[in-house]
């Protein structure tokens, strides 16, 4: 426990730490930190738990059966906020990811023209049938980017076409299988549509909003205050690996053959390991290197946990009417965003810190 105790912040509460994770390509920081012995550097054991739904792993944050998660950053706020499920004070205690999503359409919907965005509002246009979209749990990232790229171009996602909920890992067999005509989801299952045929991505995540906010390390508060040097120690070992997986292009290749194996991710480890690359094709021909790809460090300014981030999610999930009313959103991202805890974490694994708590980018559609 010398890592942790060293620094002068007390050895960890505890020695196991049960992570959660989705079979995702952004779990990778996460499942690297426990392959790699980081987590043993601060006197923890991650004790990684696969799960196979969203709605899992808040249920398993909120009654304590995980310690903390990979988790949707949507997930947290809406837990905390209450709506959905039974109201639990939660924790952002890192980002654990930016970019690397997809919004991907039917092969079906292509060969009728619509491929991006204003095709896809043309086709709707002169379209009785009522199109079916999925995402991966209601108020998560993944709905409401799906939701802001489909309003920018004048399509309402509450009237114009239907949205179900999905495991990402039935996405793409879902769009083959005809029950879908699109979805969003994380990767590698955007890029298994393509590969397979089924599908054709229309948007980047990262063209929606450049660095978004990907996946966080979720808790819940009471696992925050209870256990703290705890966190602190998993936070610093969690920013160990992800400033590894970005040090070399090999990392990221040796990061995918990790990923792909059953115990994780369960998929050919060159379907990983396109997109953590930046190499994309969207099944229509085009090819090309992303510099905005799926990132895990970048100096900490990913592991960061903005105010602004969580500020803009609960924006959005009161735009879409999840929640009725509006919160005090700074004081809101205050409580759930733990800015001094990751702090400490971060002087001990030698990450810069910003030294404010906000952050501002220009959307797609020129909002800033």
């Amino acid at each position: 426990m010398a890592g942790v105790a060293n620094a002068g912040v007390g050895a960890p509460e505890q020695e196991i730490v049960r992570v959660g994770f989705m079979p995702l390509t952004d779990c990778a920081s996460l499942v690297m930190a426990s392959v790699l012995g980081f987590d043993q550097r601060y006197g923890i054991r991650i004790e990684l738990c696969r799960e196979m739904s969203w709605s899992s792993v808040r249920d398993k944050l909120c009654d304590g059966a995980l310690d903390a998660s990979h988790a949707l950053y949507g997930l947290v706020t809406g837990a905390h906020l209450g709506f959905g499920a039974r109201q639990r004070d939660m924790a952002v205690l890192m980002g654990l990811s930016q970019n690397g999503q997809a919004i991907t359409l039917s092969r079906r919907l292509a060969s009728r023209g619509a491929v991006d965005g204003p095709s896809l509002k043309a086709l709707l246009a002169v379209t009785e049938r009522r199109m079916t979209f999925a995402h991966t749990f209601p108020g998560g990232n993944h709905a409401l980017l799906l939701n802001y790229w489909l309003a920018a171009h004048g399509i309402d996602p509450q009237h114009d076409v239907r949205l179900v909920t999905l495991p990402p890992s039935q996405m793409a067999a879902s769009l083959e299988a005809g029950h879908l005509d699109g979805f969003c989801a994380g990767e590698p299952w955007s890029a298994r549509a393509v590969q397979d045929n089924c599908g054709v991505t229309a948007s980047t995540s990262q063209q929606i909003w450049r660095n978004h906010p990907g996946k966080v390390l979720g808790a819940s508060a009471d696992f925050a205050r209870r256990s703290p040097r705890t966190c602190i120690a998993l936070v610093a070992a969690v920013l160990d690996a992800a400033r590894w997986i970005e040090a070399d292009e090999a990392h990221r290749e040796a990061a995918a053959e990790v990923l792909a194996s059953p115990a994780y991710i369960n998929a050919a480890q060159e379907l990983i390991a396109a997109r953590l690359l930046g190499r994309y094709q969207d099944g229509l021909g085009k090819s090309w290197t992303d510099h905005d790809r799926l990132r895990f460090h970048g100096e900490g300014d990913v592991n960061f946990p903005w105010l602004s981030d969580a500020m803009w999610f609960m924006t959005q999930q009161r735009r879409w009417g999840m929640l009725k009313t509006d919160p005090d959103y700074l004081a809101v991202a205050g409580a759930i965003n733990q800015v001094e805890l990751y702090r400490e974490a971060a002087e001990l694994s030698g990450t810069p810190v910003p030294a404010g708590v906000m952050r501002s980018s220009t959307l797609m559609d020129g909002k800033p």
